[in-house]
């Protein structure tokens, strides 16, 4: 038995472009191009800003607005730059601006959850959340998001993306305490200790960047220097972001804003968590990415329009492919994850943040999967188990997507297992930025199908499906 492919595939589009501020590299160049700019007469500055926003305006919403920031983020290099007329300001805004194509390269690694907004739909629908790893220039990767509706067929209907995309806005007043540094930094020596408790009950990243300032200065060690980088690391890494309300889920693109991640959000795994009380909260983590080191960090979100940002911590945070279970299991969250590169684990903690114990959930055993197993996003709960789709690598790193049963109640027990792949790529898969994969962030089931989003050789975005109970009766020991 293997999964129905679907017909319908997303594919990247590299017309999806954001935008950005542009350092052309240093004070000198940055002077260089202002006094250029400042150079031309004011109708050849009225003409050039004319046909640069008859070029763009189309491409981007609020172009004035976001040439005027460019512009408000150089000014402290003009001279008595009140006295410009709005054009010029929105002509040397347009100099200190680029595009980004978030797609150019590839659009892949999906999870799919409910929409928050379930209503005015007929019985046997669902509205989605998909969200996808968008990789443009130079391997950087963001997240972005579809929307659409599974009907009583579970034919799977698509929304129309927006042509515009939106960054969200920073809080850059988000506050910390003392006591959250003390719980996610080591202190190693009477002088880190004091640094910590010399910091006020509440402060935000501009305030801790003056402090650590003037503890480097007066320091002046390279120890304390290294600790109070981390801090700082620390803080930026854990932020909030919000879109506008008017912005449509497909506008909404959130894009690496800590140094930790500058080089890529990789694979959001999203999960609909249902807590004790009745709540629901949308969880993911995700693998941020430097260029040189990687960590896993937490998303959380009530409605796809604020995003709280977080580190994880603990022994158990070493590797890739975390996925949280969508509830709490005998009162504590669990995570499943790899650990060494190839083993599948399952971890318990009473703290979402802090992960410090994992047990082997499951070993390479089939020549499908001898390389290396994972999961591919949050397991599902049935009435027989915990259903944990996987991917698995076998001969010429060739991915696959398997799936195992887990315990309800323990889920560190493997109580089923599938023997085979249940999706491979087919020869019109195979080809791509990165051959011969198949890959899942994240599943879900309605009207008695397991719906399976997945990744073709990390270029583009399709769907499988299979009968559930199907599915678990072939599941074995």
């Amino acid at each position: 038995m293997y999964a129905l492919k679907l017909q319908k595939k997303i594919l990247p589009d590299k017309t999806r472009v954001i935008f950005q501020f542009f350092n052309p590299g240093g004070e000198a160049r940055i002077n260089n191009v202002i006094n250029r700019v400042l150079s031309l007469s004011e109708k050849e500055a009225c003409s050039l800003i004319e046909n640069i926003l008859n070029d763009f305006s189309g491409r981007h919403l609020n172009i004035k607005h976001k040439l005027l920031e460019n512009f408000n983020k150089v000014y402290k290099y003009i001279n008595n730059p009140g006295a410009l007329t709005l054009e010029r300001k929105y002509l040397i805004g347009a100099y200190f601006s680029k595009e980004y194509s978030i797609e150019a390269a590839s659009l892949f690694n999906p999870s799919i959850v409910p929409h928050p907004d379930q209503k005015n739909l007929k019985p046997g629908m669902l509205r989605f959340v998909l969200s996808l790893r968008a990789t443009g220039e130079g391997h950087l990767s963001s997240i972005e998001f579809r929307t659409g509706i599974i009907d009583q067929d579970n034919d799977v209907f698509l929304d129309t993306p927006s042509a515009h995309l939106e960054l969200p806005v920073r809080n850059e007043n988000k506050l910390f305490t003392r006591e959250f540094i003390k719980k996610r930094v080591q202190l190693e020596d009477a002088g880190q200790k004091k640094f910590v408790d010399d910091l006020p009950d509440n402060f935000n990243l501009g305030e801790l960047k003056k402090i650590a300032d003037k503890t480097s200065f007066e320091d002046g060690s390279s120890r304390m220097e290294d600790f109070v980088g981390r801090i700082l690391g620390l803080a930026d890494s854990n932020y909030q972001i919000k879109f506008h309300e008017s912005s449509s889920f497909s506008e909404r693109i959130i894009f690496p804003n800590s140094v930790n991640e500058s080089v890529g959000m990789e694979d959001a795994r999203f999960v609909k968590f249902h807590d004790e009380d009745g709540s629901s909260t949308y969880f993911a983590t995700y693998t941020a990415y430097n260029g040189k080191t990687f960590g896993t960090q937490l998303i959380e979100t009530k409605d796809f329009l604020t995003f709280n940002i977080s580190t994880l911590h603990g022994p158990g945070v070493q590797d890739k492919g975390m996925a949280i279970f969508p509830r709490k299991v005998s009162g504590k969250y669990v995570i499943t994850s790899r650990q060494g590169g190839e083993n599948l684990y399952v971890m318990f903690s009473d703290d979402l943040y802090r992960w410090d114990d994992f047990k082997l959930l499951k070993i390479p055993a089939l020549p499908w999967e001898y390389i290396q197993l994972g999961n591919c996003g949050s397991p599902i709960e049935t009435e027989k188990g915990w259903l944990l789709v996987t991917h698995a690598v076998g001969p010429f790193r060739k991915y696959s997507i398997g799936a195992c049963l887990l315990d309800l109640h323990d889920p560190s027990k493997v109580i089923g297992t599938l023997r085979y792949p249940l999706i491979e790529p087919d020869e019109d898969e195979r080809e791509g930025y990165v051959p011969n994969v198949v890959y899942s962030c994240g599943s879900l089931v309605h009207n008695g199908e397991l719906l399976i989003p997945y990744a073709m050789s990390d270029s583009c975005t399709g769907f499988a499906k299979v009968p559930l109970e199907e599915l678990l009766m072939k599941m074995t020991l």
